[in-house]
């Protein structure tokens, strides 16, 4: 995909963040949650596009959201749409660190139709072999390998992972071997892909979050090279029957990089607030200043641009 695309998506992400500017601290998660809606929508729907959601906030029957299957553009080239029009809504209504308006595109059929579940998941950079990971075998053996691999101590080895009490768990079983573990209280694309980035104090994430979010996540790692392995994780026969309608076929597979997002995709994030990735909406004397991140994989092209608007 060419970089036109690139800047398209850019001005819509940027324009989301704003959105949610004054709506950050207020306590208002679903507020904040539908002025990112609203605005990413009017956006997209300026494009020179066919778009189609693919992967969204929820089903038909929940609009306003951007729903699964929701029709954007004003007609074009036919385009596959991934949105988080804002990663993190209690983040944002606590003025909480790492909320982001979040886009892919890609091609037709190029995601993995993700439906609203939680997704298992396991990252690390692009520099260690494949075996490095496992997402069969427990935390700590992940742990023992990626210090084996680095040439350091368990104890050296910063695991990032959402603060959750399912993961209580896994905490108990990470101290056992001393590493140091980073709880976060959302934002788990940000996370993932914190975590495969040089330069970054993290060196692992693990966890369950949202399926919808690995896909997001995968987009970026797609981008940037990162290894990343998901599996979806399913709490009843309903779930299992919906996941099949929507073509997944092995409800025990383990989904690589490739397998999430199949074609080149264009990825942007612009920050909400202050987070791992990019800064937050800034504003003075009437103008804002946003900062994003733009990956394109088939570039091979990362970078992260400031913008001012009045």
């Amino acid at each position: 995909m060419n970089n036109s695309w690139l800047y398209g998506i850019q001005n819509v992400t940027e324009l989301t963040a704003i959105a949610c500017y004054n709506w950050i601290g207020k306590g208002d998660n679903i507020s904040a949650d539908k002025a990112a809606v609203d605005v990413m929508r009017q956006e997209l729907n300026k494009l020179l596009m066919s778009g189609k959601i693919a992967i969204g906030e929820g089903e038909r029957d929940k609009a306003p959201m951007l729903y699964i299957g929701e029709k954007l553009g004003k007609g074009g080239e036919k385009i596959d749409i991934a949105v988080d029009p804002l990663e993190g809504t209690t983040v944002c209504a606590r003025a909480d660190s790492g909320s982001m308006a979040v886009i892919a595109i890609s091609s037709e059929n190029s995601f993995l139709c993700a439906p609203d579940l939680y997704m298992q998941k396991i990252a690390i950079g692009a520099k260690y072999p494949k075996n490095t990971i496992d997402i069969n075998s427990s935390a700590k053996e992940n742990i023992l390998n990626l210090a084996k691999y680095k040439k350091c101590d368990p104890s050296d080895i910063v695991v990032m992972m959402l603060d959750r009490e399912r993961h209580l768990g896994i905490i108990e079983e990470i101290r056992t071997v001393g590493s140091k573990i980073q709880l976060i209280g959302d934002g788990d694309i940000s996370a993932v892909i914190a975590a495969t980035l040089p330069g970054n104090d993290v060196d692992i994430y693990i966890g369950t979050g949202g399926a919808p979010e690995g896909v997001l996540a995968a987009s970026a790692l797609k981008c940037i090279g990162g290894k990343m392995q998901g599996k979806l994780l399913f709490k009843n026969d309903e779930q299992v029957r919906r996941a099949k309608e929507m073509g997944v076929n092995d409800i025990n597979q383990v989904y690589e990089v490739d397998d999430l997002v199949k074609k080149d995709v264009i990825f942007a994030a612009t920050g909400v607030t202050d987070g791992l990735l990019v800064a937050g909406v800034k504003k003075y004397h009437n103008k804002f200043t946003t900062e994003t991140l733009l990956l394109n994989s088939a570039q091979k092209m990362s970078y992260k641009v400031k913008t001012t608007r009045y």
